[in-house]
């Protein structure tokens, strides 16, 4: 097992703002040494998780660790992934090739779930 190395220039933040990827608006708050990012959908959250440059999560843990902090990336209020300095990333991290990220799979199953009654309120809407 390989220790983290302690973080060399500790950050806190304070923020609330709003954060547009692809025409998709993502909500952005914190709590000082933890930011969430909530996208409106799964799909949003992949697109702007994929369309991290090279080396992308790699490179973006190494900056979250060595400031002390984590990204909970969020989808309608559920996080479906960790990255930094409070995120181990799993065997089904690896296997999707977001390692070291976490992918939290109650997190993603929360927010399946709440995109499904989306869904079904959508539809209940047009037949009215």
């Amino acid at each position: 097992m390989t220790e983290t190395p302690a973080p060399r220039a500790p950050l806190a933040i304070e923020t609330d703002l709003e954060l547009t990827i692809d025409d998709t608006r993502a909500e952005v708050s914190s709590t000082g040494d933890r930011l969430f990012v909530n996208f409106p959908s799964l799909g949003a959250a992949n697109t702007a998780l994929r369309g991290l440059p090279p080396g992308g999560i790699g490179e973006f843990t190494e900056l979250l660790v060595e400031t002390d902090l984590t990204v909970e990336v969020q989808s309608r209020r559920r996080t479906v992934m960790a990255i930094g300095a409070d995120a181990t990333a799993g065997p089904l991290s690896q296997r999707l090739g977001f390692a070291p990220a976490q992918v939290r799979v109650a997190g993603i199953a929360g927010a399946v779930g709440q995109e499904f009654a989306a869904g079904v309120r959508w539809v209940r809407q047009l037949l009215r």
